[in-house]
């Protein structure tokens, strides 16, 4: 096939799809992965598409590696992540064993929170703190302090949470996209994410309309590793590589 014809091809899978995986482009041009690898670098180049580990996105996806404290956090969607909080409290049930991951949306879980008999793991010392006043008995791993997020981090953190089974897990997120999976900008706090999900036998995601068609620096999870909770999906794509519950 001539490059021009290609490119084409490429270019309009990627701007019809939103983003497109590497071993996706190969099947669909019948191409080597070097190939289409430098496919991609000449068409980033020209501007013409954003070229990501694993693939390509269209333009519209936003790359980004800026992180907002909590205090700046917690003033931003705050009714739609009351609506998603509010609906993953509702989730939790008597004898549950949960993991709640540090993050905005999450700490506003625990004012919902109706079950009684359920025990908490949380990186959050506030979440812990909250948990803690409304009863519940409360672990929080070993590990080092993150100011800005307010959250347990490092490696010690890691394997304190290897020893847990837990039920469910509740996660905050910072990109949701289809070329990036679920992703967080520290590398820290994405080996944390990642120790949960692999030991938890519910996954939940929760994250605003804002969250979508966003690449932040470390992907934590592919899609399909969990359940999203959202206000509103605005992008039907996602639908198809996971369950997703609109609560908005």
């Amino acid at each position: 096939m001539l490059t021009e014809k290609r490119h084409e091809i490429l270019l309009e899978a990627v701007n019809r799809r939103g983003s497109v995986r590497l071993n996706e482009l190969c099947q669909l041009l019948q191409s080597s992965e070097s190939t289409v690898r430098r496919d991609l670098s000449l068409l980033a180049e020209k501007g013409l598409l954003t070229k990501v580990r694993g693939g390509a996105m269209a333009l519209n996806e936003n790359l980004t590696s800026v992180e907002h404290n909590m205090d700046e956090k917690s003033l931003l969607y705050v009714q739609e992540k009351d609506a998603i909080a509010k609906y993953a409290a509702g989730l939790v049930m008597d004898g549950d064993f949960v993991y709640i991951d540090a993050g905005s949306t999450t700490e506003k879980m625990i004012a919902s929170l109706t079950a009684k008999h359920v025990t908490f793991v949380t990186n959050a010392f506030l979440h812990a703190r909250k948990l803690a006043q409304r009863g519940y008995q409360v672990f929080v791993p070993a590990g080092e302090i993150k100011a800005s997020t307010e959250a347990i981090i490092g490696t010690g953190c890691q394997m304190s949470l290897q020893n847990y089974n837990f039920t469910k897990c509740f996660m905050g997120v910072n990109g949701i996209s289809l070329s990036g999976g679920f992703s967080t900008p520290d590398q820290n706090e994405a080996g944390i994410k990642t120790t949960v999900m692999n030991h938890s036998r519910e996954i939940f995601v929760l994250a605003d309309h804002s969250k979508f068609d966003k690449i932040t620096s470390v992907t934590f999870a592919s899609l399909n590793r969990g359940i999203i909770i959202t206000d509103k999906l605005q992008n039907e794509k996602y639908a198809q590589e996971t369950v997703v519950r609109e609560v908005g």
